[in-house]
């Protein structure tokens, strides 16, 4: 078939656009603004993604036209141009539901925060085991060649979003996938342009229960009332909690952390130690991660010994404190991090690994809940583990960022332009050499390129002190 991705720059429909060429059809697409990693990807696989919308780009006419989500509502021109031509559509979500998923067992990873690293996980796990899985993942592995491929096997692994199709179908994305496997990370307030409150989230999970068969599992961290209040409204599969690090708990899976600082925390299965978990990865949040990719992974088949073996190998997945710069004084990091829990937990897995050395954040709010104000509250704690915090106010946001010089617990600067940031970041006191400094960008868009012009400044700078 000849396909046309419309909104083809985002890492959903992206990655199944590669799948698509893969599956053997003819794929091109468009998108508002295109730019790294997504850009590069589709580049390298030699599909053609054009940036804007013209009429001409529907010719010659396709057979399907699949659709994003983002910046594509009733009035912009392309879908008005393709309702008027007639030319059948289908979200990406659907698409990817009927066209590549019947017949496979499905493991679906979903919740607010943590999904793209843990489907990686999962996916570095089942493919060490020689399972061939195929994985759509939202994101750029680090140890994957792609983020989305067919796969071989009985398997598919795939990152499972709770944001709306698109223009005309305003159900979750996760109903279209029918998984056998489910993991919940976590379950918090998101999406705040699109969902009232969090009981409007809560519902659209209930349905992707009512999706799973009773053969089926649901992997999800015990103690967590969003979650637990989801699953009293109905759960006809197989659930296993994962036990909280501290404290009792009857759940077959937890961690348990020893005394000593650094130290690996050992996987528990019914009782059982089962060995250290060793990851590349810092923080809490990823050692639970791997831990529900672990329970995930036995469910089809793969022992825990194999999995823990797998994942001292994973190198993590793009803009996840991915260092793009690093030298004896200062190191700079790209983050996706854009909600204030995923912005503390980032934060301070990285306070565990630096210790007492200087932490930076540089945010820019721009996911569409953030740029509306409507976790304000929670921003004058989530940088804590910092020293210091400068946030990046743009013609995007819709509310006073400046109060959070004063609300926030951590030194806070807010700046109207991305030099004036940067500039920031980048003082030194003069005279004693100060500890090494830790520069961590965050946001879930391209933040006007600080994290890379930040980089090549520092190697600039570096240069010059050789010289």
């Amino acid at each position: 078939m000849n396909l046309f991705f419309m909104g083809i720059g985002g890492t959903l429909m992206g990655n199944l656009a590669l799948l698509a060429k893969e599956a053997g059809h003819e794929v091109r697409g468009c998108d508002g603004a295109l730019y790294p990693p997504m850009s590069t990807v589709l580049a390298d696989a030699g599909i053609e993604a054009l940036e804007g919308f013209a009429p001409e780009m529907l010719t010659p006419r396709p057979d399907l036209i699949v659709l994003g989500n983002a910046g594509l509502p009733r009035g912009h021109a392309g879908v008005e141009a393709m309702l008027d031509a007639g030319i059948p559509f289908s979200s990406g979500a659907q698409w990817l539901g009927e066209t590549l998923l019947p017949g496979r067992h499905v493991l679906a990873v979903a919740g607010t925060h943590g999904k793209t690293t843990t489907t990686a996980m999962l996916t570095w796990i089942l493919q060490q085991a020689g399972l061939a899985p195929g994985y759509l993942i939202g994101g750029v592995a680090r140890d994957l060649p792609r983020a989305a491929e067919l796969g071989g096997g009985r398997y598919f692994v795939v990152e499972a979003d709770e944001y709306d199709c698109s223009f005309f179908d305003r159900r979750s994305k996760f109903v279209h996938y029918h998984p056998r496997t489910v993991i919940i990370n976590n379950l918090e307030y998101d999406h705040a342009d699109i969902f009232p409150d969090l009981k409007a989230i809560q519902d659209q999970f209930h349905l992707l229960l009512r999706t799973i068969p009773s053969t089926g599992e649901v992997i999800y961290p015990e103690g967590e009332d969003a979650i637990e209040e989801v699953l009293a409204r109905g759960c006809w599969s197989t659930r296993v909690p994962l036990g909280a690090p501290a404290g009792d708990t009857t759940a077959p899976w937890r961690l348990v952390y020893g005394p000593q600082k650094g130290e690996p925390p050992r996987v528990l299965h019914e009782g059982v130690d089962l060995g250290p978990l060793v990851l590349t990865l810092s923080g809490r949040h990823n050692a639970q991660n791997a831990l529900a990719a672990i329970a995930a992974a036995q469910h089809v088949g793969v022992a825990p010994a194999q999995a823990l073996e797998a994942l001292r190998a994973f190198h993590g997945v793009k803009r996840r404190l991915e260092v793009l710069y690093e030298d004896e004084d200062v190191v700079v990091y790209d983050d996706f991090a854009h909600h204030p829990t995923a912005i503390r937990s980032t934060l301070q897995g990285l306070r565990e690994r630096a210790g007492g050395e200087e932490i930076i954040a540089l945010i820019e709010p721009r996911s569409h809940t953030m740029s509306l104000g409507a976790l304000r509250p929670a921003l004058a704690h989530c940088t804590a583990p910092a020293d210091a915090a400068h946030w990046l106010s743009t013609p995007r946001i819709t509310w006073d960022l400046t109060g959070l010089s004063q609300d926030s617990i951590t030194p806070t600067t807010v700046h109207q332009k991305a030099e004036s940031l940067m500039e920031a970041a980048l003082r030194r006191p003069a005279g004693t050499k100060p500890p090494r400094r830790h520069i961590v960008c965050m946001s879930n868009g391209d933040f006007q390129d600080v994290p890379h012009r930040l980089a090549a400044l520092c190697e600039a700078r570096g240069k010059d002190a050789q010289l």
